[in-house]
Parts: structure tokens; sequence; C-alpha cells
């Protein structure tokens, strides 16, 4: 005689950068047992692989989880760790007066929100007529560009870079970055100077996330202050 089969509930979810309704289940005992033994190993690119395989089987494929872009996934793994392990997160975070208080606090995952860009966010013009096009960070780029221990925290952020290059236009003549290899790319971003380079970086430092804003209360201090607390990390 074979065991009962037990059904899953099934959910809904809309994906931030389309507004496209998903259904999906929550995570079972074996994909959870397979996040946590790639939690435990410390390795980036074992993480979001497991991260990768649980959401493509929870919503039943009806996600291109490497394409993506990475706030998407942060958000919709959220909304399964919700309906699978539950709705409120504790997490910790260090108090602003002092810098060095720690206190847990716990956090609704129903109410984490991602604040999308404008739609030029991503267009970023270098000189009169030269600009670029960056594509945002996806689980495929991120797996690439995931920390190597040979290479330097420069040729790191440089890899992510030329990863995220979309397109380069000069005029109304428009360059597709997958034409180009790594070093043409590489030779492009080591010719801009100081200025049109931070304007690249500035496009990373203000990449969408999935974050919560709140108020906590420092128990030394009694001070009261606003966090944001973001990125699907702080809420493992």
């Amino acid at each position: 005689m074979t065991l009962p089969k037990i059904n899953a509930p099934e959910y809904s979810l809309v994906v931030p950068s389309t507004g496209v309704e998903v259904k999906f289940r929550p995570f079972l005992v074996k994909e959870e047992k397979l996040l946590l033994i790639a939690q435990e190993t410390g390795d980036e690119k074992a993480l979001y692989g497991a991260i990768k395989n649980l959401i493509h089987n929870c919503c039943n494929g009806q996600l291109d989880v490497d394409t993506m872009p990475l706030f998407d996934v942060e958000y919709v793994f959220l909304q399964l760790r919700s309906k699978s392990v539950g709705e409120v997160a504790d997490v910790i975070v260090t108090c602003p007066d002092d810098e060095k208080t720690e206190i847990k606090v716990k956090v609704n995952l129903n109410e984490l929100t991602v604040d999308l860009p404008s739609k030029d966010h991503n267009k970023i013009q270098l000189t009169n007529d030269i600009g670029i096009v960056m594509a945002y960070p996806n689980l495929a780029s991120i797996l690439l560009t995931a920390v190597d221990k040979n290479k330097s925290t420069s040729d790191l952020m440089f890899d992510t870079i030329l990863e995220c290059m979309f397109q380069i236009w000069q005029g109304e003549e428009v360059f597709a970055a997958t034409d180009y290899t790594h070093k043409e790319k590489l030779d492009f971003i080591e010719s801009l100077n100081h200025e049109q380079f931070a304007k690249i970086q500035e496009f990373f430092e203000t990449l969408p996330s999935v974050k919560k804003e709140m108020e906590i209360t420092n128990p030394n201090t009694k001070v009261v202050s606003k966090v944001t607390i973001e990125g699907m990390n702080s809420f493992f």
C-alpha cells in the first residue's frame, strides 16, 4: 500500500518588473534541505543555484529565472519563503545612532516592496553623442561573476559591469554588446574618464532591491531611528 500524497496549496504573486501574475506552491522539505545545505557551504554559486532551482520548481517553470533581474528573483524567492516557512522573519539590524548596537526585529515578508526606477535609469549618457544602456544584473550574470578567490574586488567589479553591458550608441548607430569580446568591452570601459565611469557606478549603487523601511529603538540610548532593510540576504 502506498503512502498518501499531500497536495500543496497554490498561491499567486505579481513579478515587480513585468506586472505578470504567476502561480506558485510553497517549497517542500526536500527543496528546503538543498537550500540549507547550500547556505551552510557559504558558496555563493551553490546558494544562487539552489534558489534558481527552487523558483523554477515552485513556479512550475513559468519564469526564466536566469534572465530575470535580480530584484525580481529576490522578491519571488521571499514570497515563496513567506508561504513555506512563515510570513514573519527575524532580522538583525544595527542601530544607526551608535552604529554598534544590534537588535532583532520582526519583518512581515508580505510587506516587502520593490521601488522600480524610471524607465531611463539604465540609459547612461557618456558624451554628447555616446552613451551606454545597461542591463540589470540577473542570476546568470551573478553566477558568472560570483566571488573568485583568484580575482581582486576590482576585477570582479569590472566583470559585473561587462556582463551587464547591453548596448552602446553613438549618434544614430547602435552597437550590441554581445557582438564584442570581453577585451573589446573592457577596452571601452577603461577608456572612460573618472566622471563617465562614476555614472556607471551610480547605476549599480541605485539598483532596485527588495526593501522594508521601519522604525527601531536603540535599547541602550532610547534613540528612535528609521532603517531600511534590503536585499534578499537580509531576510534569511
